[in-house]
This record gives structure tokens, sequence and C-alpha cells, in this order.
């Protein structure tokens, strides 16, 4: 459960900086809703940027923001369907698109909830203390944006191997990056420096992504929700929803699946990781390089017991399908190949992560056999823009782009995705997964035996945390109301 204990004196002194910067904070359900969003906040954002560093933006955390760098309104969830030209399965394969998100990326919505509780209780004083955000990339720049926002100090940790754009916007959002060593899968790094900022003498909170309920909570309910969504409109009589396949970075997004699998029971919730370090298909380790997904443990967020396949993805594959979607001779080359311009011109709204989701969606359709009415669902977390560094550095290393690399990848990483490196989970093995986190979380991290044991046995763990957005929304409506400035 979220602790939502309320600390008064606090409480009041995080009123008094939200009334002075003019910021009132959106609710859950105007995060999933955003036609519930006052209309002078709507007219405000008629000229604030998507990136902008503007206290009102914080209403565009949200799925639904007019797909615009500036001035955007609200409207339905952005997403994406892929056809089979491209992927080669017969399978309906839909994507929610999170570049429309501020920062580019849905983390930004993650952060924030993993923020708000605390600072609507008082156990979080923005006047007073950092907020620190642990992360492997978009999370850490999610949270240093909304502490930007909310006008509190912010420091940023992540691996130093991680693309240059990340740093470079972290440079003038977060008041103190720290780069620890290696890349996307050295997580413990991270936590060491937490560790190290904890037993300094400032006054910092840790927002952890990897244990925070409030990545958890976020996705369960407002991607939930978005996903619901797209669903409905395009599911069709004839329609059947199989499932949904992510990777798992902090495996926060997944918990959407949760959601998912209580409307359609009968639904599969697919956890991908990286091949070169396949930590739940067998309990391995390694480095990669897909950038927005973390290895060699298993996040405490991630509710294994709800998970019904694990599946691994080549690195080789995300990085040379980046080149096939981005590079002029690639899109040329699958355009050729009858893939829709359309989709071929929109291709760039899969960063590497998203590029990897796919992959895991056509791996979970080829396995069940999937046909036509069958459809699945995933994110791109994502888009290029945040990876254009590494399109140079692959560009300077391999030189110019072919039509014959293009054939090649095409015919190798998409049409020839096998279902190989996959494992359909039975109760054993999702306890061995889970019986994973003992050694980060209780061992290194603080949590407890009973804890870890209650998230496999007890049955309102979960639930009980999804059952919090009413209460936290309810406390977000009494800090407006303190501020005086509802809108």
């Amino acid at each position: 459960m979220i602790d939502l204990t309320v600390y008064e004196d606090r409480l009041e002194q995080a009123v008094q900086q939200a009334r002075e910067r003019n910021i009132i904070i959106p609710t859950y359900a105007q995060m999933k809703d955003p036609n519930l969003i006052p209309e002078s906040v709507k007219t405000e954002l008629s000229s604030v940027g998507l990136w902008d560093v503007a206290p009102k933006n914080l209403f565009r955390i949200s799925w639904k923001n007019q797909p615009q760098v500036k001035g955007g309104g609200f409207g339905e969830v952005n997403y994406l369907e892929f056809p089979s030209s491209l992927t080669g399965v017969e399978a309906r394969i839909i994507a929610l698109v999170g570049k429309w998100f501020p920062t580019g990326a849905h983390k930004v919505g993650a952060a924030f909830s993993c923020l708000v509780p605390r600072l609507v209780t008082g156990q979080f004083n923005p006047a007073t203390q950092k907020a620190v955000w642990p992360s492997t990339g978009n999370y850490c720049r999610g949270g240093a944006y909304d502490s930007a926002l909310l006008g509190c100090d912010s420091v940023a940790i992540l691996p130093e191997g991680m693309s240059r754009e990340r740093f470079d916007w972290l440079e003038n959002i977060a008041g103190e990056v720290v780069k620890t060593p290696g890349s996307e899968s050295n997580v413990k790094e991270i936590f060491d420096k937490t560790w190290e900022l904890r037993a300094s003498d400032e006054d910092l909170m840790i927002f952890n992504q990897f244990d925070e309920m409030g990545n958890y909570l976020w996705h369960y309910d407002v991607t939930g929700h978005a996903m619901q969504e797209v669903l409905e409109k395009e599911l069709g009589p004839k329609g059947n929803y199989r499932g949904l396949a992510l990777t798992t970075g902090s495996a926060g997004t997944i918990a959407c699946g949760d959601y998912m699998k209580q409307l359609y029971p009968g639904s599969k919730i697919v956890a991908s990781e990286a091949l070169q370090c396949p930590t739940m298909l067998e309990n391995g380790f390694g480095s990669h390089r897909i950038e927005g997904i973390g290895d060699k443990h298993i996040p405490w967020v991630h509710n294994v017991k709800n998970t019904d396949m694990v599946v691994a993805i080549d690195d080789n594959a995300v990085v040379n399908l980046a080149r096939l979607f981005n590079e002029p001779e690639g899109k040329a080359y699958l355009i050729k190949q009858g893939v829709p311009e359309d989709t071929v011109n929109q291709l760039d709204l899969l960063g590497f992560s998203g590029i990897a989701n796919l992959l895991s969606t056509i791996k979970f359709a080829k396995y069940y056999e999937l046909g036509e009415h069958d459809v699945v669902l995933t994110i791109l977390t994502d888009s290029m823009e945040l990876y254009g560094s590494r399109l140079e550095e692959m560009h300077a290393e391999y030189g110019e782009y072919t039509e014959l690399d293009a054939s090649a990848h095409y015919a190798r990483y998409m049409l020839g995705e096998s279902t190989d490196n996959l494992l359909e989970l039975s109760y054993t093995a999702r306890r061995r997964i889970h019986n994973l986190k003992y050694f980060t979380w209780v061992e290194q991290q603080g949590k407890t035996y009973d804890e870890i044991q209650a998230q496999w046995y007890d049955p309102n763990f979960w639930t009980g945390v999804q059952n919090q957005v009413s209460e936290i929304d309810a406390l977000i409506e009494q800090f407006n109301s303190r501020i005086g400035l509802s809108g």
C-alpha cells in the first residue's frame, strides 16, 4: 500500500509553495479523462509548448494530448496499428504512443504518480527537500521535469552509457545529474548511489521507480484505462483481445496488464527482456543496448504472479531495426515491400524499447498462432527523438545504410522473428522469478521477508494498491482547495 499518512506542518509549507508558484495538481481522474480539466487550464495550455517548464503542463500527463509540440488540446488516446506487411503476422498489433507526453516519454506520468502522494500528504516538502530520481533514463527525466514544474530541487541518477540526448536535456532541467558506471543493465550501481546519498547530510527523498507503488498505480489506472478505450474502439464484433507484451524496465508499465486482465480474464501478460541479459528467462546477467529496460534483478513493483510468459529480444534486432525504420534507404525499402507509406512515416514513433515491444508482440502472436481477428496491445514508451545520437554512432561505425542492409534486416529481424528464447510460465516458473526479488530487495534494499511473502500469498497486496486511486484523488482535491487556485 502507498503510505498516505498526512503530516500537517509540512503539508502547509507545500501548499504555500504551490500557491506562490500558481500550481494546481491534476487528479488521476483528470489524467484519464481530460474533459474534467478546468477550462481555464485548457485556455492557458493553448499557448504552452509540450516540453515547456510550465506548471500547467502537469495537466498534460495524459495519453490524450493532441500530437503537436505547442498549444495542443486533448483528444483521443494516441495509438498506432502495425500492418501485417510490416510484422509478418496476421494478428492486429496496436500500440499506445508515448511521444506526446511532456519530455517525450510516458515515464513522466509514473514519476508524477510517485511524487504526488507524498506531496499532498506533506511527506515531501518541495520547499526544503531535494527529490532524487534513480533511473536508467526516462524516469529520471520525468522526475526532474515534474520537480522543475513544482519548483523543487532534483537529483537525476542514471548510467553514464545512456544516450547523449538524455544528458543534454537533463543538464538544463535537473538540479544535479549523477552518472553511475555502466549502461542499461547496471541497475545495482544506481541503487548503491542512492544509499550513498541517503548517508549524506542533505534533506533528500528518494523516489525509486523500481519499488515505488505509485509507478505501478499510474500504469494500472491511467495506462490501463487508455488501453481499454483503444481496445473498445478497435475490437469490433469479431475481435478477440489476446493480451499485451511489454519490456520490463522498472516493470511499472506492465501493471496495465493487471487492469486489462481483470476486464478480460483470459488475456495474457507477456514480460520481455534483452536476450543479452536474460534475468527472468535464465536467472542470467550481462549488458545490452535496449535503452529503456533494466536488468539483473526483478523490480519490486512487478506482479510476477500475474505474468503468463517471458520472452527475450536480441538487442542486435533492435538497433538494426532502428536503422531500417529511420534511414532513408530503409524506409524506401519498406514501402517497396508493400508497407503503407503512412505507417513507414510514423516508425520514428518507436524508440529502442518500443521496437523491442513490437518484436515481443510478434513472438507472442506466432507462439499462440493468432489470426486476423486477434488483437495484441503494446506501448511505444518514447520515440527516436531520444536516440538520434545512436543513429549517428551506427552511421559512423558501419557506414551508409543501403538497400541491401534494409533487405537483410527486414527479412531477419522482422519477418524472421521466431518463438525461440521464450517461456510460457507455469505456477512454479512464476514463483522462481518472484523469488529472485529476495536477493535484491530483502538482502540489499531493506524490504522484509513478510513483505515479499505478502506479494505472493496475500491476494489483497496488489488490489489494495489498485483501490487507492479515489483516496489519493480526494487528497489532491483537498490540496488544490487549500491552495485556492482550483481553476
